[in-house]
């Protein structure tokens, strides 16, 4: 019976490398059995490595993976507000013609693009979960099934453990081995691999093990001593003093009977301090904000946004003041622009490459819909896009916004574009004209 992915990481932080090495021999014997390739290589510096035996640990000393690391703040914060805006960006699929493109509609991959690739998943979630482990584990995956006429059957999101990726020998071509219900080997045609920045042709980067790791796990050691600190009841350090002597055994009496009725936040400010025999207590240590905790930690919020590029006050933190222009529209530009584009191109490109292989029918998320909780915005949009005094030629007609406004079209000269050219200028007056002399 072969030893499951999921097992042999909670059991691989023992000394040694055993049950890593027993892993990889069943795997191989498994995935021989069904005919896959059984060429795979693991070195030390494959990511699952790295993350099997806890050695990605950060200056902090804090052991810093895609789990810890979704329970700081400011990282689950980045990750969603990423993975957020992608998600709720629509995908069409367009077909290019000598007169342009027109929009292809009510074609099964929009519906598994945009609203369920398969069973137990709906497109919102396939998609953040891609860009989650683009984020935190430096690739997302997306198995495609086809029937006999090469058709994409439907898209099944993957656990980033399940699948490895690799190189044939003497092939520039990427196969992968996927362990997920079932073991079996799958061809890069019938895999959309969406991999973060730096990828080398096999694997990406991650941004928490190389642009955030320390930043993490400073956040997270900060956020163990807050727990202490106030656990304690935020007198981590008092020294209790006597012009008497004390035995050993009085000492730790002393000591012992303070901390039961004086630490812990059960008991801060509730009782009085009350001290006999000459016992005098001061305290060694500073306040949080004097220590600059505060601040320090507010920095590691600035330090892990500015990691995944998201601005700091998109995830709380508005202490001081943004450079990223002022208004919804401005901070949402620069958002889209700087941080969501990137990651639609590749995952565009990717999925333009796996599906068509061709330039006439292509697939492009739609970037207008994030104007979409910005009224003002959008209204300037479409006032552009319909021309007019002022705008020049128009862009689409009024029918076509209302279209993209879900209302039904009036016809006539609602589906016209405005032509500056033909276009007669209005009447300065109301008075109808009079009868010719």
């Amino acid at each position: 019976m072969t030893t499951p992915w999921n097992e042999v990481q909670s059991k691989a932080h023992t000394p040694g490398s055993t049950v890593l090495t027993r892993w990889r021999e069943e795997r191989e014997a498994s995935r021989a059995s069904n005919g896959a390739v059984t060429n795979e290589v693991i070195s030390s510096s494959d990511p699952r490595v790295i993350e099997l035996f806890g050695v990605s640990r950060a200056a902090s000393g804090m052991a810093v993976n895609h789990e810890s690391a979704m329970r700081v703040s400011a990282v689950y914060a980045c990750v969603t507000r990423i993975a957020g805006a992608i998600s709720q960006i629509p995908v069409h699929q367009y077909e290019r013609s000598d007169k342009g493109r027109k929009q292809v509609e009510n074609q099964p991959l929009w519906w598994m693009l945009n609203e369920s690739p398969t069973a137990c998943f709906t497109a919102a979630s396939m998609w953040e979960q891609v860009i989650a482990q683009m984020l935190l584990r430096e690739s997302g995956f997306v198995y495609m099934p086809r029937n006999r006429a090469g058709e994409v059957k439907e898209m099944i999101p993957l656990p980033w453990d399940a699948v490895v990726p690799y190189k044939e020998s003497g092939s520039r071509r990427l196969s992968y081995s996927i362990d997920d219900v079932r073991r079996f080997g799958a061809d890069q045609d019938d895999m959309l691999h969406f991999p973060g920045f730096g990828f080398d042709g096999v694997r990406a980067r991650s941004v928490i093990q190389h642009a955030a790791r320390n930043a993490t796990g400073n956040a997270m050691a900060m956020d163990e001593y807050s727990g202490r600190f106030f656990a304690n009841g935020a007198h981590p350090s008092i020294v209790l003093s006597s012009d008497k002597g004390l035995d050993q055994k009085q000492k730790e009496s002393l000591r012992e009977a303070f901390a039961a009725k004086y630490s812990g936040v059960d008991n801060a400010h509730r009782l009085p301090l009350v001290l006999t025999e000459g016992v005098k207590a001061d305290t060694l240590s500073i306040n949080a904000e004097d220590s600059q905790l505060l601040d320090a930690r507010k920095f590691q919020v600035v330090d892990i946004a500015r990691a995944f590029g998201v601005p700091p006050h998109l995830i709380g933190e508005t202490s001081a003041a943004t450079s990223w222009g002022s208004g919804l529209e401005e901070m949402t530009r620069a958002f889209m622009l700087y941080t969501v584009q990137p990651h639609l191109r590749r995952m565009e490109q990717e999925l333009n490459r796996k599906l068509f292989r061709t330039s006439r029918q292509y697939l492009e998320f739609n970037r207008d819909a994030m104007l979409e909780g910005n009224s003002k915005a959008q209204a300037d949009y479409f006032r552009a896009a319909l021309g007019g005094p002022g705008s020049g030629q128009g862009w689409m007609s009024a029918d076509e916004i209302r279209r993209l406004k879900n209302l039904a079209p009036m016809g006539g000269a609602a589906g016209q574009l405005f032509d500056p050219s033909t276009s007669k200028p209005s009447s300065t007056t109301s008075d109808p004209p009079g009868p010719s002399t």
